[in-house]
């Protein structure tokens, strides 16, 4: 069988699998691409939702992946609306809810995550919202008026982001996170005591190492009256659960596939079936720079992931180990964040940490391995060079405000 007469299915129209299917066709192959997708809408992006398509500042049209006519120019067996129900790896088939079943010389699962519900009495009221997709945003952004009280139960990235949109348009907000500090997973506590600064003194009131105990509607059912653990109760109008993200890894956990809190690939992005990969929100790899199996979920990675797993599909040699970037845009400040900061790195300072830009590299035996900071784009754009090469650094210098990081 030629290339031209091959199947390439992908699961999951999100970040990833769009550039997989950009991907497949930009290097050439020529046989049918089977792109499956449970949302009526075409590839996008996410990172807006919770900002600008939040905001109402971008329209939904504004995050595609693609323009409609470069889409178009894919070719691609495209399903809305469609869900996988099984995959018979035997006949290397894929059976959908619908009926249809497609049959596959390599499959790709972007399937993602779903956002994690709140598992406390009252957390289906009317009112309650999760953000994932772009229907989630409209349904939360129609809730967003001002003057109203918003409730985020959970003080990561997603909340955070969306309280400072929610201030933006006027919001009273409270942000109830159930750790001793904002974003504890993935920033080390200097970053988290900076956000906490930075969203007190924009009006947001955070309750930290406390956690809701149920939700009820007010008398009239107008409102929702929020419990917490030690008895208090909150008043509000509506309340969103920012508290992570389950994998959807469901389809290939029951098709055998190696699954540990996600699908397990290798550097190719191989799952335990050399003729199944995975990439996005729902691989678990190996990531040498942190030592450590993982899911990453971020924007570059799932872009990043999801060529290397079209590559993988073709043939081509590929080992996805990249150095984790990711960024989140609260109240006009952009915090980026490369490689994974641990508690046992050599934290050094450059800049003032009670203003709005500065620069926390993380050393490992005198190498930058790590750094991040807000509104610090150029001296990051050097600290991942540092981080790249490996170099060998001073942490006096890097401190040293008089010391170009050019010249290091």
């Amino acid at each position: 069988m030629s290339a031209d007469e091959k199947t390439i299915a992908i699961v999951g129209a999100g970040q990833a699998g769009g550039w997989a299917a950009q991907t497949l066709r930009s290097e050439g192959f020529g046989g049918r691409i089977v792109l499956i997708g449970d949302e009526a809408h075409r590839p996008y992006e996410r990172p807006p939702l919770s900002k600008s398509v939040l905001a109402g500042e971008a329209l939904p049209e504004m995050t595609r992946l693609q323009k409609p006519e470069a889409f178009d120019a894919l070719e691609l067996d495209w399903r809305p609306l469609a869900s996988a129900t099984r995959i018979d790896r035997a006949a290397k088939q894929l059976h959908l809810a619908n009926g249809d079943v497609v049959g596959y010389d390599k499959l790709i699962l972007c399937t993602g995550g779903r956002a994690r519900r709140l598992g406390i009495p009252g957390a289906e009221l009317p009112g309650v919202f999760t953000l994932r997709n772009l229907d989630d945003a409209a349904a939360l952004g129609a809730a967003l008026v001002p003057g109203r009280r918003l409730l985020i139960v959970g003080g990561g990235w997603i909340g955070l982001e969306v309280a400072a949109t929610a201030r933006r348009k006027g919001l009273d907000v409270t942000v109830v996170e159930a750790m001793q500090r904002l974003c504890e997973r993935t920033v080390p506590p200097e970053i988290s005591a900076y956000l906490l600064r930075l969203h007190a003194s924009n009006g947001v009131l955070v309750e930290l190492g406390m956690g809701i105990e149920r939700l009820a509607q007010t008398q009239g059912g107008a409102g929702l009256i929020a419990t917490l653990v030690d008895g208090r109760t909150l008043a509000c109008d509506a309340v969103l659960a920012g508290i992570g993200l389950v994998p959807n890894d469901e389809l290939a956990r029951e098709a055998g596939l190696q699954c540990e809190g996600g699908v397990m690939v290798d550097s190719q992005c191989l799952t335990s079936d050399p003729d199944i990969l995975a990439a996005g929100d729902v691989a678990v790899w190996h990531c040498e720079r942190a030592g450590r199996r993982m899911r990453l979920e971020s924007w570059q990675n799932a872009q990043e992931q999801g060529i290397a797993a079209a590559r993988s599909a073709l043939g081509i040699a590929v080992n996805h180990q990249p150095l984790p970037w990711f960024w989140s845009d609260q109240y006009g400040i952009n915090l980026q964040i490369f490689g994974m900061p641990a508690p046992e790195h050599l934290a050094v300072v450059r800049g003032d940490m009670q203003g709005d830009s500065f620069v926390v590299f993380f050393l490992d035996a005198g190498k930058v391995v790590a750094a991040l900071g807000p509104n610090a784009a150029r001296d990051l754009r050097f600290a991942r060079r540092l981080i790249e090469r490996g170099t060998t650094v001073d942490a006096g210098q890097l401190a040293d405000l008089q010391v170009p990081l050019s010249k290091i």
